[in-house]
């Protein structure tokens, strides 16, 4: 019986990264783990087709792990009810291939290298993510695995972030010419991961793992904030992210281009909770909706500016500057002139809990805050306009910044990604913006008003779609700690001038 050829890795060199000090995989017992963390998903996922090729090329064994941290950020049973279910789909996924699921409860730096150094481990791959908190967990893994190599493979980004751009770019003028001239390379069909039986089981894994997670019990042990109720307008995991690629190419796609900035017209893909938990890749994204290319060229070309482009530009803001999240992080020419217009007197300065309930003068911001607090979903638009008022409307630029990010976080779906803490940082430090007409407060900052969204979009009917019963159910506790960080010292609760009634122009 003649010997098998070798295996012919599937995946580009350049999109994996070796972060350990350690080269050499000398196999082991335990072969290969693919640590999912950011791509939570089997199918399309570059890092898991990685793991599988090194596990096949040094013949050892392959399994999967997930590491349930106790809480993360802002994250509450909105965020983490979302990623068990999508998980469960995962690992029944996994079954079918004859790949093992192990739940790691607990912080990544005690329980992967104590499952590798259990079960024998020669090699660690895991998901790339720009955020500093998922950054310092592969540190400290790396740093408790000193005899592993441990690989990091962006199987996020259509183009992988080290390869589209050296440095952290100006904005979407200088990395669309260097993304566009890539994706000939990269924006190809995805090879499928298929039950093989060359790929092995570790023993001490699979009797480890004989028995399913019980997913209840797992939910039931969460610490993390209950008063954020989940959402059902969205249903978590990739056979559900699918389906959701295909309904928007069917019913929106046609009107995207036209209407996506228009609130009250339901024709965005409503996508971004499955690409922030990684339920679905953002190159299927793309290969399913450039397939409509001749019937909606207009829409698929400014999906893809918005998918691709405007997407990979937030990682690579997060990736190279590590002060993402704060006014440090910020342009020159925008942090003075925040600090020259820091002191300016502010018509309406609200608390944070009277930001999150919903209680300022303005009816349309007002209406915005409900729809992301009550569905885990604000409009694009409505984004851009809700953090530049909350600019406007606190009493420092590092306050807002602060108090946007809190909030984004605790309530949107796809909150604690690089695409929102870009989203504030445009919004509130002109992040990828250039310097606009000076003006009190805002300074140089991108200005936003109430008759600029009249202009736009009928505020009467997104008023009154957002305008129902009280929030007050979903932000009555909410997190001490966090909302201690995000109201600062400055200020707990004052209204300087504020309207009676809502107001309507």
């Amino acid at each position: 019986m003649s010997a098998q050829p070798p295996h012919a890795p599937c995946v580009r060199p350049d999109r994996v990264r070796l972060l350990s000090s350690v080269e050499t995989l000398t196999p082991a017992p335990g072969g290969v783990v693919y640590w999912m963390s950011r791509d939570q998903r089997v199918q399309d996922n570059w890092a898991l087709l990685h793991a599988r090729d090194l596990a096949l090329q040094h013949d050892v064994p392959l399994s999967v792990v997930f590491c349930l941290v106790p809480h993360f950020l802002q994250a509450t049973i909105r965020q983490y009810g979302f990623m068990l279910r999508g998980l469960e789909e995962v690992e029944a996924q996994l079954a079918q291939l004859s790949l093992p699921f192990t739940l790691l409860r607990g912080w990544p730096a005690q329980t992967l290298p104590q499952f590798a150094r259990d079960h024998q481990v020669c090699a660690v791959v895991t998901d790339f993510s720009p955020l500093r908190v998922p950054v310092a967990w592969k540190q400290e893994v790396v740093a408790a695995l000193p005899q592993l190599p441990v690989y990091e493979v962006d199987a996020h980004n259509v183009v992988p972030v080290w390869s589209a751009s050296p440095k952290q770019e100006v904005g979407a003028r200088t990395l669309r010419p260097k993304i566009t001239s890539l994706l000939p390379l990269y924006l190809k069909e995805i090879p499928a991961l298929e039950r093989d039986a060359r790929v092995r089981v570790a023993p001490t894994i699979q009797k480890a793992a004989s028995s399913p997670v019980d997913w209840k019990e797992v939910r039931a042990g969460l610490t993390v904030d209950q008063t954020v109720p989940e959402v059902d307008w969205c249903t978590p995991g990739p056979t559900a992210a699918l389906a959701a690629v295909e309904a928007f190419c069917e019913k929106r796609l046609r009107i995207f281009a036209d209407k996506r900035n228009d609130p009250n017209t339901h024709a965005c893909s409503d996508l971004s909770p499955y690409l922030h938990f990684g339920h679905l890749s953002a190159q299927r994204m793309a290969l399913l909706v450039k397939a409509h290319s001749s019937k909606h060229s207009e829409s698929v070309k400014s999906f893809l500016e918005e998918s691709i482009v405007r997407r990979e530009l937030a990682d690579n803001f997060c990736f190279y500057q590590p002060q993402y999240d704060s006014l440090e992080g910020a342009a020159g020419w925008a942090r003075e002139s925040l600090a020259l217009h820091a002191a300016d007197p502010r018509e309406h300065v609200y608390s944070l809990e009277q930001l999150e309930a919903a209680k300022t003068h303005e009816d349309v911001w007002n209406a915005a805050q409900r729809q992301m607090v009550q569905t885990g979903k604000m409009h694009g638009f409505m984004r851009m306009y809700w953090a530049k008022k909350i600019l406007e409307w606190s009493p420092s630029p590092e306050e807002a910044l602060r108090r946007a990010i809190y909030l984004n976080d605790r309530y949107e779906l796809d909150g604690r990604d690089p695409n929102g803490y870009v989203g504030c940082a445009w919004s509130v430090m002109g992040t990828h913006d250039m310097g606009w007409t000076e003006r009190p407060i805002f300074g140089k900052i991108r200005f936003m008003n109430y008759a600029g969204c009249k202009r736009k979009f009928d505020i009467a009917k997104y008023v009154a779609t957002w305008s129902g019963s009280s929030i007050s159910k979903f932000v009555t506790t909410g997190s001490a700690a966090g909302k201690s960080k995000a109201s600062g010292s400055s200020q707990q609760a004052s209204t300087s001038k504020a309207a009676k009634k809502p107001r309507k122009e």
